[in-house]
């Protein structure tokens, strides 16, 4: 775990706050007005909240931008005694979103923050105003959902990779050193633009993982697929039509190599007809590190428009 008022170089220069709603203590950012729209930024695997540090500040000048780090990354407490699938992280949130009253939420989602965003949206669809995809699933109980995921996992090098050291007994040591092969671990999973990369940048990211029992929350997502013991929600027809008309736009890095655009995003446009699609070239599966400023720019017009007007 992270000290709590590490900002790596004033890379990440924001107050520490802590929840212990989840029944751990939480990390999370709380940047802007607190009367203002919430914005609600999940990471996935294996980051934490400094992937959204370029984000914060764009938007926190008029909107209210919480950041959490999931159980077992970031700056968030890693408990031994807990487990770590998709429906424990999604346990967690809603416990952290009821314990602070958030309503009105615009959900900004990458990587496993997709899933986790969408099992809050199943069991609450009256709390989200808006969803933002960043290269982040929108699993919501399509009729295809499985084989997509299957398919992409036959593809992609990080999900052959998983299913292939945990069946030779290896997946569990070797995460559990992660914080040592920080840097080829994201490479895997795709990004492009090696110039963020500086002894800050790798420190931020591998410090989560200094030993094997900090690790538990990357080995329990990885280990989650080749063990079956991932829960997606399930959302009934009430949820999935609370769903289909809010606002909703997929920003897509099509060098992702992990998640790849051809399996993925037909779930978005399945569960919001409506949403709106940025695909862009060139850019990786850690978009927000590609291309943080164009991220931003998209998200802030996106969130400035009249919601009467999207819907045409």
């Amino acid at each position: 775990m992270i000290p709590a008022y590490a900002d790596f170089a004033g890379t990440f220069p924001f107050a520490p706050n802590f929840s212990e709603a989840p029944g751990f203590r939480m990390h999370y950012v709380d940047e802007g007005p607190r009367n203002g729209e919430v914005v609600l930024c999940l990471h996935g695997e294996p980051t934490w909240g400094y992937l959204f540090r370029h984000l914060v500040p764009a938007l926190a000048t008029t909107h209210r931008v919480i950041v959490p780090d999931h159980m077992g990354f970031g700056k968030s407490e890693t408990p031994a005694s807990r487990t770590y699938w998709l429906q424990d992280h999604v346990d967690n949130l809603e416990h952290f979103v009821l314990s602070l009253g958030l309503r009105d939420i615009t959900l900004v989602m990458h990587d496993f923050g997709g899933p986790v965003g969408m099992g809050l949206a199943a069991r609450h669809p009256q709390r989200i105003r808006r969803v933002i995809s960043t290269n982040g699933p929108t699993p919501y109980g399509q009729a295809d959902l499985f084989d997509r995921l299957a398919g992409n996992a036959q593809e992609a090098p990080w999900f052959r990779w998983i299913a292939k050291a945990e069946s030779e007994g290896r997946l569990e040591p070797v995460l559990g050193e992660l914080g040592f092969h920080i840097l080829s671990t994201l490479k895997l999973n795709g990004f492009e633009d090696h110039s963020v990369i500086d002894d800050t940048w790798i420190e931020a990211y591998g410090m989560p993982f200094a030993t094997p029992s900090e690790c538990l929350g990357a080995i329990g997502w990885a280990k989650g697929f080749p063990a079956g013991t991932h829960r997606f929600e399930a959302p009934g027809e009430d949820e999935k039509m609370a769903m289909a008309g809010k606002p909703s736009l997929a920003i897509w890095g099509t060098a992702d190599r992990t998640l790849r655009a051809k399996w993925f995003l037909p779930l978005f446009t399945t569960v919001f007809p409506r949403g709106r699609i940025e695909e862009l070239a060139g850019v990786g599966h850690y978009c927000l590190e590609d291309a943080p400023t164009r991220i931003a720019e998209l998200i802030r017009a996106f969130l400035d428009e009249k919601e009467a007007v999207f819907g045409q």
